[in-house]
């Protein structure tokens, strides 16, 4: 039998991402994502629902994250959905659901409420885990995604 666990969306950062360092040294940014629904409702009145993300990125990516996702910032990531659960220091069981990112893609332009990234400004000479990169322009956005197995051409993509 088949599963699938598959979270796409795309909306506006509500907070910068913030990396932080777990004690075995690897790093983890978080940061939430804010998606508004518009519909008609049964009465013919115009509706707006707002729906908050957390967004989880570990390693490079996470590294990635905090350079690129800025508060008002429109993003796109892609992941898997994960609840976890715990116990509070009050004794109270607390849970969560995020997404856990496997890829993030900054979709605002320079001076749109988003990040300065350039590609200049770039840490190493490539901004994403894949040992072969694509090509970044002035024109392109960051894209920030985890190893896959198959190479994606990224001029197949429709958006």
């Amino acid at each position: 039998m088949l599963n699938l666990n598959k979270a796409m969306i795309i909306g506006n950062a509500t907070r910068d991402a913030e990396l932080r360092t777990t004690p075995n040294g690897k790093s983890v940014a978080s940061f939430a994502v804010a998606t508004n629904r518009r519909y008609t409702d049964a009465s013919g009145e115009k509706r707006e629902e707002v729906q908050f993300h957390e967004v989880v990125a570990w390693g490079k990516l996470g590294e990635i994250a905090q350079m690129i996702v800025k508060k008002g910032s429109k993003v796109y990531v892609e992941g898997r959905i994960q609840t976890r659960n715990w116990e509070g220091q009050d004794g109270a069981k607390r849970e969560r659901t995020e997404i856990i990112a496997d890829n993030i893609i900054g979709l605002s332009g320079k001076g749109e409420g988003g990040s300065d990234w350039e590609p200049s400004q770039e840490k190493p000479s490539s901004a994403s885990n894949q040992d072969s990169a694509p090509k970044k322009t002035a024109d392109t956005p960051p894209v920030a995604s985890k190893p896959v197995e198959d190479e994606i051409n990224l001029d197949d993509i429709p958006f």
